[in-house]
């Protein structure tokens, strides 16, 4: 039998009849004698009730004491769903972040796992119990404070111990059926995709799909670990994100296959195999696009009339890290007769303010004139392997948001990857063209947002 890691997020156990539902997929998975770590979110939206509570209390509450507060969500998550499953008769115990060993720097509010030490855990595995485990938190090893992860943390802590665990597959359990060609909310006639490599999955989720942060597919990409996207309200088989074609993996309680035979079955009948699905492996006849990803949460800086000369903007650069923001994209226009250029740089809008302030406050070291801001912007991109082999991408891309009238501001390239900013108002609309423009529209729906966040 294998070695499952199982993460389920916050809507999949939003209330009790949810918990209810995903113990009885855990036991199946335990009755058929495999090994279980669970890694739950925080129930529904309990996490942002608790930060709207700290708001209230104070404007400016402390870094320690948040992680301190919101961490209490994934502790509740974890102890009700224990409870659940043992009054199934499946033995489970609840381990808090700390505990399971997830050990991380001294960041709050965004750390970084140091090393997962994962003996209790164990322990647990070792004496026939499903262990269930606090996502999204850890441990300083410096200072012993509780910590949290950042943004899709549980997702991250279901990879860190499925690495160390060396666990078959990490399952990632949310409210739709996969990964899909584009967010099935703007592009309806968006397709699943049922077998994708690790690079494209990064290149996706750092491009804006939220079905999986970019963070946890990284550390699964590092680490060789096959991830299982898939939702907790259905028994389809939802997306492997795999390198290792002839790696085995279990596709359900009962079935093991090689990711490169990846079919769809249902797992409440795991006998009932369907026909194979009509795709084409990583690693061999790639398709051309996988996918198309869309980001709103980004904002232009714009540094107008920067000096053309050496250093400045490396000193430029250095000001805007040392405020720790994520810089994205980045265009320097040609020199002016005046020898001065502007400087074009994304980032996510939260970074921008402290952003903008450390700019301004390096004005004549710098030597700029004006400093702009625009957070109406959307960046879209498309992603996918083929691209390596395949000419005339980019000409495809370009012509069908010409055609659509979609001005393109920023373009940005890597192998397997195109993205462009637009206006944020015509985002919605460069995503179903150029999904169309690829012939990625399926022939009838094929999405379903159980839950309503597909998270």
């Amino acid at each position: 039998m294998s070695l499952v890691v199982q993460k389920f997020g916050g809507s999949s156990v939003a209330d009790a009849d949810s918990i209810k539902r995903v113990a009885k997929r855990i036991s199946l998975y335990a009755e058929a004698g495999h090994k279980v770590v669970v890694v739950v979110s925080a129930m529904g939206d309990t996490t942002d009730e608790l930060i709207d509570l700290a708001e209230q209390v104070t404007e400016n509450p402390p870094a320690r004491e948040m992680d301190m507060l919101v961490t209490a969500g994934e502790r509740i998550s974890m102890a009700v769903l224990s409870m659940a499953l043992n009054s199934l008769g499946v033995d489970a115990r609840a381990y808090t972040g700390s505990q399971a060993g997830l050990i991380t720097d001294e960041t709050h509010g965004k750390a970084h796992i140091m090393r997962v030490t994962p003996g209790r855990v164990e322990e647990a595995l070792d004496q026939g119990a499903v262990a269930i485990v606090a996502g999204f938190q850890g441990v300083s090893a410096s200072t012993k404070d509780i910590t949290t992860l950042g943004r899709g943390g549980s997702d991250t802590t279901a990879v860190a111990l499925a690495a160390a665990l060396e666990a078959d597959v990490c399952e990632i359990y949310s409210d739709v059926d996969g990964v899909f060609s584009a967010d099935p909310r703007i592009a309806p006639s968006a397709r699943r995709v049922p077998l994708i490599s690790s690079e494209e999955m990064l290149e996706m989720a750092a491009n804006g799909s939220k079905i999986l942060m970019a963070r946890s597919v990284e550390y699964a990409r590092r680490y060789g670990v096959p991830l299982h996207v898939r939702s907790s309200y259905s028994g389809r088989v939802g997306t492997i994100v795999a390198d290792d074609l002839e790696r085995e993996i279990p596709l359900d309680p009962t079935v093991t296959l090689r990711t490169a035979d990846v079919v769809s079955r249902d797992a409440a009948d795991p006998s009932k195999e369907l026909p194979m699905d009509d795709i084409a492996a990583p690693g061999l006849e790639a398709p051309l696009i996988s996918g198309v990803a869309h980001d709103r949460s980004e904002g232009k800086i714009t540094v107008v009339e920067v000096p053309d000369l050496p250093g400045r903007a490396a000193k430029l650069f250095d000001v805007v890290a040392a405020t720790g923001a994520n810089i994205d994209m980045i265009v320097q226009n040609s020199s002016t007769v005046d020898d001065t250029v502007a400087i074009s740089l994304t980032l996510p809008e939260a970074d921008a303010k402290a952003a903008i302030a450390a700019i301004e406050a390096a004005k004549d070291e710098i030597g700029f004139t004006e400093v702009r801001y625009n957070d109406q912007i959307g960046k879209v991109s498309i992603v996918g392997a083929g691209m390596r082999s395949h000419p005339g991408v980019s000409a495809t891309l370009f012509r069908s948001l010409g055609e659509a009238g979609i001005n393109i501001d920023m373009i940005s390239t890597s192998e397997i990857r195109i993205s462009v900013v637009t206006e944020e108002a015509r985002l919605d609309d460069a995503v179903r063209v150029i999904h169309t423009a690829f012939g990625l529209d399926a022939d009838q729906t094929e999405a379903v947002v159980y839950g309503g966040t597909g998270r």
